[in-house]
C-alpha cells in the first residue's frame, strides 16, 4: 500500500507543479502582449487549467496520507513534512494571489459548469479585485504568483522525490 500512495502523491505533485510552472514558462511571451489580446487569451485556460488544478488538492491529500505512513522521525518523514509544507504554501499562494485575479479576468466571460462552480469559491467574482486597478499591475501578480507557486511544487516535489527515495 505505501508504494501505490508514494506513486499517485509523486504523479499528483508533478501534474501540480507542471501546470504551475507552465503558466511561468509563458510569462516571458505574455509581457508582449497588448492588454486586448493579454484579455482575450485568459479565459483559454478554462476548462482545462481547472480540470487539470484537480491534482494539487489531491496531492495534498496524498501527500498527508503518504505522511501518516512515514516511520515518524526518520529523514524521509521530515522530507515528506517539508514537501507538505510547500504544497500548503503553493496552495495559499493561489488562493491569496492567483484566484481573485482569475476572478476579475473572467468576470464577463460565461464559463461551464464545473468552471463556473470552482470560481464561484472562496470570492465573489471580481469583487475582490478593484475595477480601477491597472491591468498591467493586475497581469504582473497573476504571472509572479504562478512563478511563486512553480518554485514551491518544485520543492515540494524535488523533497518528495527524495523522501520517497530513502
Amino acid at each position: 500500500m505505501l508504494v501505490t500512495v508514494e506513486v499517485i502523491t509523486i504523479v499528483l505533485v508533478a501534474i501540480a507543479t507542471a501546470l504551475a510552472l507552465a503558466h511561468a514558462l509563458e510569462w516571458p511571451g505574455k509581457l508582449r502582449l497588448p492588454k486586448e489580446q493579454y484579455l482575450a487569451i485568459q479565459a483559454i485556460y478554462y476548462p482545462g487549467f481547472t480540470i487539470g488544478g484537480v491534482a494539487e488538492p489531491l496531492s495534498l491529500l496524498f501527500t498527508a496520507a503518504l505522511l501518516v505512513l512515514m516511520p515518524r522521525g526518520t529523514p524521509a518523514f521530515w522530507m515528506t513534512v517539508g514537501a507538505l509544507i510547500g504544497l500548503l504554501a503553493m496552495h495559499a499562494t493561489y488562493w491569496i494571489l492567483t484566484h481573485p485575479v482569475n476572478n476579475f479576468w473572467l468576470k464577463d466571460t460565461q464559463l461551464a459548469k464545473t468552471s463556473g462552480r470552482f470560481f464561484a469559491v472562496g470570492t465573489v467574482r471580481a469583487k475582490s479585485v478593484p475595477e480601477s486597478e491597472d491591468w498591467t499591475a493586475l497581469r504582473d501578480r497573476w504571472e509572479r504568483s504562478h512563478v511563486v507557486r512553480a518554485a514551491f511544487g518544485f520543492v515540494s516535489l524535488v523533497m518528495l522525490a527524495t523522501a520517497i527515495a530513502l
